[in-house]
């Protein structure tokens, strides 16, 4: 018997009563877990902080939980948990020496909670507007996706030479106390900036936009960044990821027990680039918001709508070093 795959968005089923991540029927609707690891929000003093939802609406970390057994909870995701923890603990060189599909699984628990908390939310706005809830097939494309590859926490599930990922990771110099975080829902784009490293994952492009940034990455892994370099490259990668124009299509092939996931090419029958154009006014626009910290407006961002500006690199292409900079970290 082939492993049993849940796919909540085929009958769209975001109650409290089921598993998020197999469908089980729970004990009670009080069975549940923190979207953000407890061991996290206690280290940066996040349960109260406020956050804030696609609708306006603002929640707190701790106030986002999603159904979850505990059988489920105790075999698989707590003990994820632990490992990623320790690896967190361990600083830069934990995460590295981390496996990444580790860090994949745990990054796509954490913005498949999201997710179930943001779908929540709007069905109960819509019905309270006496309104049914909508979502494009594109987004439930991604998402049903994500959600299946995330079942490899629990299920015998086995990834055919690809990576569904991109996955960049660096030394930072960041204040011990910052909790630097941000997503993008609808990309499936996710940063954070802590301790002695920072990271960014694209969860949903099959290694796309590594490709796409490989040569500036591979300029920088290696370098300790100011915390505005790391806020500049992560805004390439949220706005690359912005313009990739593929929905990734997979083959599911049960094999015995277990179920095995093949990728489709991305380039498929189109003979369109995987990535739309880039303009620098738009890429201007992300700079300005993830550089907010340090107060630079697009104005003085795209001064030279040619050459946005940058901390990673000069006029003539030249690293920047960290030490050169004169901002507050």
């Amino acid at each position: 018997m082939p492993a049993e795959i849940y796919a909540p968005f085929e009958k769209f089923n975001f109650s409290n009563r089921n598993c998020f991540l197999t469908g089980t029927v729970l004990q009670s609707e009080e069975e549940k877990i923190q979207v953000f690891p407890q061991w996290l929000m206690s280290l940066y003093n996040l349960e109260d902080q406020p956050f804030k939802l696609l609708d306006e609406s603002i929640a707190t970390y701790k106030d986002l939980k999603i159904p979850c057994s505990a059988v489920v909870n105790d075999e698989y995701l707590e003990p994820l948990e632990l490992e990623i923890a320790a690896a967190f603990a361990g600083g830069y060189e934990g995460v590295k020496a981390l496996d990444e599909f580790k860090l994949f699984q745990w990054a796509s628990k954490l913005l498949y909670g999201i997710v179930f908390n943001e779908i929540q939310s709007g069905i109960k706005m819509m019905h309270a507007q006496g309104e049914e809830f909508n979502i494009s097939q594109a987004i439930i494309h991604k998402f049903s996706h994500l959600h299946l590859m995330l079942q490899s926490v629990n299920l015998p599930i086995h990834f055919e030479e690809f990576k569904p990922f991109s996955l960049f990771l660096f030394k930072g110099d960041n204040k011990p106390e910052e909790f630097g975080y941000r997503d993008e829902i609808n990309t499936q784009t996710f940063a954070l900036r802590i301790k002695d490293f920072g990271m960014v994952i694209c969860l949903q492009d099959n290694n796309a936009n590594f490709g796409y940034h490989h040569k500036i990455y591979n300029q920088l892994k290696d370098d300790v960044l100011h915390p505005i370099q790391f806020e500049e490259f992560s805004g390439k990668v949220f706005y690359s990821n912005y313009l990739f124009n593929r929905l990734p299509e997979y083959n599911i092939l049960p094999v015995g027990e277990d179920v095995y996931i093949e990728d489709m090419p991305l380039r498929g029958i189109s003979s369109k680039p995987l990535f739309d154009e880039w303009t620098n006014k738009t890429y201007g626009q992300v700079l300005e918001n993830f550089w907010k910290n340090w107060g630079f407006l697009l104005l003085e961002i795209i001064k030279n709508p040619n050459e946005p500006m940058s901390f990673l690199f000069d006029a003539d292409g030249n690293k920047i070093s960290r030490e050169s900079i004169d901002l507050p970290n």
